[in-house]
């Protein structure tokens, strides 16, 4: 029996389908989990002793924040099908400016969380007050690895990685950075409405 062999062009077609496939994967995963903590936080809502709060308002600023930097990692995609190297890089410098930004905003909104008394646990806590905790740190964790990506797809920007023929790291960090992006807005959406 003989070996298969591929063409470097049909090595590239299926490494493509196989990370993207895998990385859908991961997003469906990460999808279930909202879900159910957002179920979670519903169904414990309807118990009773909620204690209603209003968001920081830096909250909507940290929207806004994560709605921009997709915007910039649009540009930074369609700077690699033109071949503009500076364009990618550009674009993936400041929707990682962006995203730092956005942690600095979260962290902000916790500490003002904190300071109206709303704790995560312990005595004096609420589980109002600890949902919003969990959820928006687990979004937080996950964005924490989309930050890592763009770190490292930044870094192989400067060496001129991305171009039109070969931009499946920038497509695969673009992807999962707009996952976080209609994340956060479900996320904000949810704990703004549902109190």
């Amino acid at each position: 029996m003989s070996a298969v062999t591929f063409s470097d062009k049909e090595k590239h077609e299926i490494r493509l389908k196989t990370s993207k496939n895998l990385l859908w994967v991961a997003i469906a995963t990460m999808v279930m989990l909202f879900i159910g903590f957002t179920s979670a936080y519903i169904v414990r809502q309807e118990e009773g002793q909620w204690l209603v709060f209003e968001l920081p308002n830096i909250l909507f600023i940290s929207t806004l924040v994560i709605m921009l930097s997709s915007v910039s990692m649009v540009w930074a995609t369609r700077s690699a099908k033109k071949d503009n190297n500076q364009g990618v890089k550009i674009g993936l410098l400041i929707t990682l400016v962006l995203g730092l930004v956005f942690v600095v905003c979260q962290y902000q909104a916790w500490v003002e969380v904190h300071d109206l008394g709303i704790v995560w646990a312990g005595k004096e806590s609420n589980a109002a007050g600890s949902y919003l905790y969990l959820i928006t740190g687990l979004h937080l964790a996950h964005l924490f690895a989309g930050i890592l990506s763009l770190i490292y797809t930044f870094a192989r920007s400067l060496r001129g990685a991305y171009s039109s023929s070969n931009s499946l790291g920038l497509e695969l960090t673009a992807l999962y950075w707009h996952f976080l992006d209609v994340l956060w807005v479900y996320l904000f959406l949810f704990l703004y409405y549902i109190r």
